[in-house]
C-alpha cells in the first residue's frame, strides 16, 4: 500500500511537508542577516552594497511569483516545486563558490526561486480546504513555519561567529537537499491542471486586478509585511553599527519577532473561523501599529536601546502573524479556480513592496544615523495596512457581505 501511494503521487501532502517547504523559503531570507556586516568586510564592499542581497532577492522573488502561480495552475504544484528546489540547490552552491560580491549577488538573486515553496504551500492548502478553513490551516502552517526562521538568525549568528558567513549557506544547501527528497516522496498533486497556455493564464490577471477585494487584501498584507521587510533591511545595521552587538546577539534578538509571529499564527489558526477574516486582519494591523507607535515614543524620549528596540518588535511579529494568514486566505478566495495565480500575483505585489522598503531602509541608515528613520518607515507602512483593511470592511458593509 505504501509503495502504491509513493508511485501514484496523487495524495495530498502531510502538513509537516508544507511547513518545511515554507520554512525553507523563510529561512533562506533571514538566516544570513547577522552575517551582513562581516560579509561586507569579507568581499571588501560597503554595508549598503551587501545589504542589497536582501532587496535584490526580494525583487526577483516578486518577479518570479508573477509566473509561478500561473505555471502551477497549468502544470500542477508538484512539478513546479521539484524544479524550483533543484534550481535552488544550484544557486546555493553558487553563493558558496562566489569569488566576489558581484557573483555572490547574482547567485543570491537566483536563490529567490525558492519562493515557489512559499507560494505553492498556500495554494496547496487552498486546493484542499474551503475559504474559512484555509485561513485557519494557513495559520497553523505558518505557525509551524515560523519556528524555522525563529531560530534561523540565532543559528546564523552562531555559525558566523564560529565558522564565517559561508556556514549559513552550507546549511541551506543541506536543508534544500533534504526538502527536495521529502517533496519527491510525499507531495502528491493537489491541483487539477488547466489545459490552457501560460499566455491564457496571464490573461486571467485582469479578473483579479479588477477586484477591489483582491486589492484590499493584497495591499493590507503588503503594507503589514512591509514593516517586516524594512526591519530585515535595517535591523542588522541598527544592531551592529548603532548598538554595537555581536552577530550572535543580533541573531538571538531577531528571534523575538519570530516568537511574536508564531503566537500570532496560533491565534489566527484558533480564532479565524470564529471571528472572520476581516476582523482578524484589522486586529493584527492594529497590534503592529500600536507596538511601533510605542517604540517611536520611547525613542523620542531617549529611552530606546537594544532591549527596548528588539523587544517591541515582537508586537510587529504578533500582528503580522494574525494578519497575514487571513489576508492571504482572503486574496485566494476572490477566484478559487485561480488560487495559484492569485497566490503568485498577490505574493509578487507583497514581496515587491517589501523589496522597495528593504532597499529604502538601507538608504535611510547611513553613517551617523539613529534607529528612528527605520522606526518611522515601519510605522507609516503599518498605518497604511490599517487603512487598506478598513476600506475592505467598508466595502463589505456596502454590499452586505460578511
Amino acid at each position: 500500500m505504501q509503495t502504491a501511494r509513493f508511485l501514484d503521487r496523487t495524495t495530498p501532502p502531510k502538513i509537516v511537508t508544507l511547513i518545511l517547504m515554507a520554512g525553507l523559503s523563510a529561512l533562506t531570507m533571514n538566516i544570513f542577516l547577522p552575517s551582513l556586516p562581516g560579509m561586507a568586510a569579507w568581499f571588501g564592499v560597503s554595508y549598503g552594497l551587501m545589504q542589497q542581497s536582501v532587496a535584490l532577492y526580494l525583487a526577483l522573488s516578486a518577479a518570479l511569483q508573477v509566473v509561478i502561480g500561473p505555471i502551477s495552475d497549468r502544470y500542477g504544484r508538484r512539478k513546479v516545486l521539484l524544479w524550483a528546489l533543484a534550481l535552488f540547490l544550484l544557486a546555493t552552491l553558487g553563493t558558496l563558490l562566489a569569488p566576489n560580491a558581484t557573483v555572490f549577488l547574482i547567485f543570491r538573486m537566483a536563490q529567490a526561486v525558492i519562493a515557489a515553496a512559499m507560494v505553492l504551500s498556500r495554494a496547496v492548502v487552498r486546493d484542499m480546504v474551503s475559504d474559512a478553513e484555509a485561513a485557519s490551516m494557513i495559520g497553523y502552517v505558518t505557525m509551524g513555519m515560523s519556528l524555522v526562521p525563529m531560530v534561523g538568525p540565532v543559528i546564523g549568528g552562531f555559525l558566523d561567529d564560529l565558522y564565517g558567513w559561508q556556514a549559513s549557506f552550507a546549511l541551506l544547501l543541506l536543508l534544500g537537499a533534504a526538502t527536495l527528497a521529502l517533496v519527491w516522496a510525499d507531495l502528491g498533486e493537489t491541483a487539477s491542471p488547466r489545459r490552457v497556455s501560460l499566455a491564457e493564464q496571464v490573461r486571467s490577471y485582469p479578473a483579479l486586478l479588477a477586484s477591489r477585494r483582491f486589492w484590499g487584501y493584497t495591499l493590507s498584507a503588503a503594507f503589514a509585511s512591509g514593516c517586516f521587510f524594512a526591519y530585515l533591511g535595517g535591523a542588522p545595521y541598527v544592531g551592529d553599527k548603532i548598538y554595537g552587538l555581536t552577530s550572535t546577539r543580533v541573531g538571538a534578538l531577531f528571534s523575538l519577532t519570530a516568537i511574536g509571529y508564531a503566537v500570532g499564527n496560533f491565534l489566527a489558526g484558533r480564532y479565524s473561523v470564529r471571528m472572520g477574516m476581516n476582523r482578524m486582519i484589522l486586529a493584527g494591523c492594529m497590534v503592529t501599529t500600536l507596538g511601533l507607535a510605542a517604540l517611536a515614543l520611547f525613542t523620542l524620549a531617549g529611552l530606546s536601546g537594544p532591549t527596548v528596540f528588539f523587544s517591541l518588535m515582537m508586537f510587529m511579529g504578533l500582528g503580522n502573524g494574525i494578519c497575514l494568514p487571513n489576508a492571504n486566505a482572503g486574496l485566494l478566495s476572490v477566484r478559487p479556480e485561480l488560487a495559484g495565480t492569485a497566490s503568485g500575483l498577490g505574493g509578487a505585489i507583497l514581496i515587491g513592496g517589501g523589496a522597495a522598503l528593504a532597499a529604502f531602509a538601507g538608504v535611510l541608515l547611513g553613517p551617523g544615523s539613529s534607529e528612528m528613520p527605520l522606526i518611522l518607515l515601519m510605522l507609516a507602512s503599518s498605518i497604511a495596512s490599517v487603512v487598506c483593511i478598513l476600506f475592505v470592511m467598508r466595502r463589505a458593509r456596502q454590499i452586505g457581505a460578511p
